[in-house]
C-alpha cells in the first residue's frame, strides 16, 4: 500500500519535469530564429519609380520606361559584325572569365558537399591483434598455468554517426553555401557583362581614333595644297616668305596628329586582343564609324528592375543573406548539440569464428548531448561578430541599390546631351567646312590672307575631329546605359550556370 502511494505522487513530479523540458526547449527554439535582415528604424530609402535625368534641366526626357534594355540579348543589341565577333572571342578566351567560371565549380563542389551535411557518416574498420603475455608479469602467471601464453582478437565493425539538426545549424549551413554559390555565379555574370562592355567601348574608341586619322590624312592633303599655293604665289610676288613658313608651319602642325592617332590606334587595338585572350597585334577588317547605328529608343524600364537584373546588385544582396544564415549557424553554436552513434560487426579470438552467426555478433548504440560551457565567450564573440557583418552587408546592399540608380541616371543623361552637342557639332562643321572653302577661295584671288585661310583650316580640323568624338562617345554612353542596366545578364546565366 505504501509502495502504490508512493509511485502516485512520483507520478506528478514526473509529468512537471517533462513538461518543464518542453517549455525550455521551446523558449531555446524561440531564441534561435533568425531576425529579419531589414527590420528596423533606418530602412533603405525607397526606389525611384523612374529615371529621371532630365529633371534638372528642365528638358523633356525622350526615354522608354515601358520595357527594359536589359532584356535585350548583347548579340541583337550590337549590329556591328565585327564587334561581335570580338565579343564571342573575349567570351571564350578572356582570362578573368575563366577565373570566374573556375570559381563556380568550386562552389558547385562546396554546395554538393553540403548537400550531404544532415546525413549520418558512416565508416567500416577491420582490426586483428594478437598478444603475447609475460610469463613472469600479473597476467601472464595467472594465465599460464591454463596453458595460454598469448591470444588473438578480430574485428569487423561498422561505425554510424548521426547529429540531429535541432537548432537549425545544418539547415543553415546548407543555405550558406547555396547562397555562396549564387552569389559566385552573379560575380561571374558581373565579369561577363563588364567584358561585353568594355570590348565594346574599346571597339568604338578604335572607331573614333580611326576616323580623326582619317580625317587628318584629309586635312594634311588640304594643308599640302596650301602650302603649295602659297609657294606659287610668293613665286608669283603676290606673297611673301612669312606666309610660306606660316603656311608650312600649319601643315606640319596636322601632319604631327597622325603619328600620335597611330600610336593610340595601335595600344587600342592591343587592348582589344587582351580582352579577347590573344597576344597583341591587329584585329583586321573591321567597320568604320559611319557604319554603326544608335538605338532609335533606350528602354531603361523601371528601376526596381535593378535590383534582379544587376549582378552586382545580386552579388550584394546574396552576400546579404549568406550573413543571416552565418548568424544562424552561430547562434546554433550556443546551445547543445545532440548525437546519436552506433557500431556493431563480429568479433571473435579466432579467425575461423569470424563469421560464427549470430555467436561473434556484438553491438551498441548511445547518445551524447554536449553543451558547450567554457567556449561560451568566444561562441558568444563569434555571435556578436556575425551580427555586426550582417549588418555591414545590409549598408552595402543598400549602397549597391543606390549606387545602381545613380550609375543609370548618369549614363542617361551623358547620352541625353551628348545627343544634343552632336546637333550643333555637326552645324559646326558644315558652317567651318563652309567657311575654309570660302577662304581658300579668297586667297586663290587676293582677297583674302594666308592667315585667314591657316584659322578657317585649323577650326574645321578641330570641328570636325570634335564631331567624330561625340558621335563615338555617343555609342560609348549608349553601352554604358545598357551595362547599367544589367544587359546581357540572361547570357551570362546560360553561360555560367
Amino acid at each position: 500500500m505504501s509502495t502504490y502511494i508512493q509511485h502516485k505522487k512520483a507520478a506528478p513530479n514526473i509529468a512537471r519535469i517533462r513538461l518543464l523540458f518542453v517549455i525550455i526547449l521551446t523558449v531555446f527554439w524561440a531564441a534561435c530564429k533568425t531576425p529579419s535582415a531589414l527590420q528596423g528604424k533606418d530602412g533603405p530609402q525607397p526606389v525611384p519609380d523612374r529615371y529621371a535625368p532630365a529633371i534638372a534641366t528642365g528638358e523633356k526626357e525622350d526615354f522608354d520606361s515601358t520595357s527594359n534594355l536589359a532584356s535585350i540579348p548583347w548579340e541583337e543589341f550590337f549590329k556591328d559584325s565585327s564587334l561581335k565577333r570580338l565579343i564571342r572571342q573575349g567570351l571564350s578566351y578572356n582570362f578573368d572569365l575563366k577565373r570566374a567560371i573556375n570559381r563556380l565549380d568550386i562552389a558547385r563542389t562546396n554546395l554538393k558537399q553540403a548537400k550531404l551535411l544532415q546525413l549520418p557518416t558512416l565508416g567500416i574498420s577491420a582490426d586483428g591483434s594478437t598478444t603475447r603475455f609475460s610469463d613472469n608479469g600479473l597476467t601472464g602467471s595467472n594465465m599460464s598455468g591454463a596453458g595460454v601464453h598469448h591470444y588473438e582478437d578480430y574485428t569487423l565493425q561498422g561505425q554510424l554517426s548521426w547529429e540531429a539538426d535541432i537548432w537549425g545549424k545544418i539547415r543553415n549551413q546548407q543555405k550558406y553555401a547555396l547562397e555562396e554559390y549564387l552569389r559566385t555565379s552573379e560575380a561571374g555574370q558581373a565579369i561577363r557583362t563588364q567584358l561585353i562592355a568594355d570590348i565594346a567601348k574599346g571597339y568604338y574608341n578604335l572607331l573614333i581614333l580611326e576616323r580623326q586619322y582619317e580625317i587628318a590624312t584629309s586635312s594634311l592633303i588640304l594643308a599640302d595644297s596650301t602650302l603649295e599655293l602659297t609657294r606659287l604665289l610668293k613665286t608669283a610676288g603676290k606673297a611673301n616668305q612669312l606666309s610660306v613658313q606660316q603656311t608650312s608651319a600649319q601643315r606640319e602642325t596636322v601632319a604631327l596628329l597622325l603619328p600620335d592617332l597611330e600610336d593610340q590606334i595601335a595600344a587600342q587595338q592591343n587592348a582589344l586582343r587582351e580582352l579577347t585572350g590573344v597576344m597583341p597585334g591587329s584585329i583586321g577588317d573591321h567597320g568604320t564609324l559611319r557604319d554603326v547605328q544608335l538605338p532609335s529608343v533606350i528602354q531603361t524600364g523601371a528601376p526596381a528592375e535593378l535590383l534582379s537584373n544587376r549582378p552586382d546588385v545580386r552579388t550584394a544582396e546574396l552576400s546579404l543573406k549568406m550573413a543571416i544564415s552565418k548568424i544562424g549557424v552561430a547562434k546554433a553554436d550556443l546551445y547543445p548539440s545532440l548525437r546519436i552513434t552506433a557500431s556493431g560487426g563480429v568479433e571473435s579470438l579466432k579467425t575461423s569464428n569470424w563469421f560464427n552467426l549470430p555467436a561473434s555478433l556484438f553491438g551498441m548504440v548511445a547518445g551524447s548531448i554536449l553543451q558547450p560551457v567554457f567556449q561560451q565567450g568566444a561562441l558568444r564573440r563569434d555571435y556578436k561578430v556575425a551580427q555586426l557583418e550582417k549588418e555591414d552587408a545590409v549598408l552595402a546592399f543598400r549602397s549597391s541599390v543606390l549606387h545602381s540608380v545613380t550609375e543609370v541616371t548618369d549614363a542617361l543623361t551623358h547620352y541625353h546631351k551628348l545627343n544634343s552637342q552632336s546637333v550643333m557639332a555637326e552645324r559646326q562643321v558644315d558652317t567651318l567646312q563652309q567657311g575654309a572653302e570660302n577662304a581658300s577661295l579668297l586667297y586663290k584671288s587676293g582677297l583674302a590672307n594666308y592667315l585667314e585661310v591657316i584659322s578657317a583650316q585649323n577650326n574645321s580640323l578641330q570641328a570636325e575631329l570634335n564631331l567624330a568624338s561625340i558621335h563615338g562617345r555617343e555609342l560609348i554612353a549608349a553601352v554604358d546605359i545598357y551595362r547599367s542596366l544589367g544587359g546581357g545578364r540572361q547570357q551570362a546565366s546560360a553561360k555560367l550556370k
